[in-house]
């Protein structure tokens, strides 16, 4: 059986498809999100991978921002959900999922049997999100790509104590200005964004174990500066920006089962 989750983000679309609700049998990753040809181009990547057409699969479940134009799914689930799922998927233990994608940033608690505690989201500013990064890049001339490898170079992170996007750019373009390293700059950029969404989790409370999803955890710098923030270590996959796209394939296959085994 092969079940196919598709996570459309703001950003980037995200595919997973699992075989038997056990094994990752293929994923994509395709820069352009909603209202954007991503979503088709990632799709069209598994269908590739694995020689099969959309016939083939037996359940398409969407999720993230652009789930619900996503009219080719059988069914769309909220990314609060297929995170959770995702999360636990590659990390069995994890309580707490920290999600930083590029609008927003969620903070997710479990309980321990792995269903949804808990969480709280900050949709209303782009400070403490991916959006924030590829701003402070820009103005740096840097890749994003590249912000975790300048960020441990630091020896002195810098301050960024704007709250607000707009101004913490003025206030990064100042400290270029006044001549200060390039990496302490960059390290004090992925202190922010962590101090910023580490004050959602101390809101919902910190339960070890730990992890980041989304792909804001793909960058060492902000995971570093996320574990000086809440004092506890910061559980790493590669995987992690594909978590909602791998929650989704399971909610699928979790759906058709429990139907077969209901007929």
């Amino acid at each position: 059986m092969y079940t196919l989750g598709v996570d459309i983000g703001s950003t980037t679309s995200k595919c997973v498809a699992l075989e038997d609700g056990t094994g990752i049998a293929a994923s994509s990753l395709v820069r352009g999100g909603i209202g954007t040809k991503g979503p088709s181009g990632a799709i069209e990547q598994i269908y590739i991978s694995l020689g099969m057409s959309p016939g083939d699969m037996d359940a398409i479940v969407a999720t993230g921002y652009g789930r619900n134009r996503f009219h080719e799914a059988g069914a769309q689930l909220s990314e609060l959900t297929c995170h959770a799922l995702g999360a636990r998927f590659i990390l069995p233990d994890v309580h707490t999922i920290i999600d930083i994608g590029g609008q927003d940033a969620k903070v997710i608690s479990l309980h321990p049997d792995g269903r949804m505690k808990n969480f709280l989201m900050n949709d209303k500013c782009a400070a403490g999100t991916g959006r924030f990064l590829d701003v402070m890049a820009n103005i740096l001339q840097i890749s994003i790509s590249d912000l975790e490898t300048y960020a441990s170079r630091s020896k002195a992170p810098a301050s960024i104590s704007s709250t607000c996007t707009v101004f913490a750019e003025s206030e990064v373009i100042s400290q270029l200005a006044c001549g200060l390293n390039i990496a302490d700059i960059v390290a004090g950029i992925c202190a922010s964004v962590a101090n910023r969404v580490a004050a959602l989790v101390k809101r919902l409370g910190v339960t070890p174990a730990v992890c980041m999803s989304g792909g804001v955890a793909l960058n060492a710098g902000v995971r570093v500066a996320m574990e000086n923030a809440i004092g506890c270590p910061v559980l790493y996959s590669p995987k992690a920006q594909l978590f909602g796209a791998i929650g989704a394939a399971i909610y699928g296959y979790q759906t058709i089962t429990s139907e077969r085994k209901g007929g």
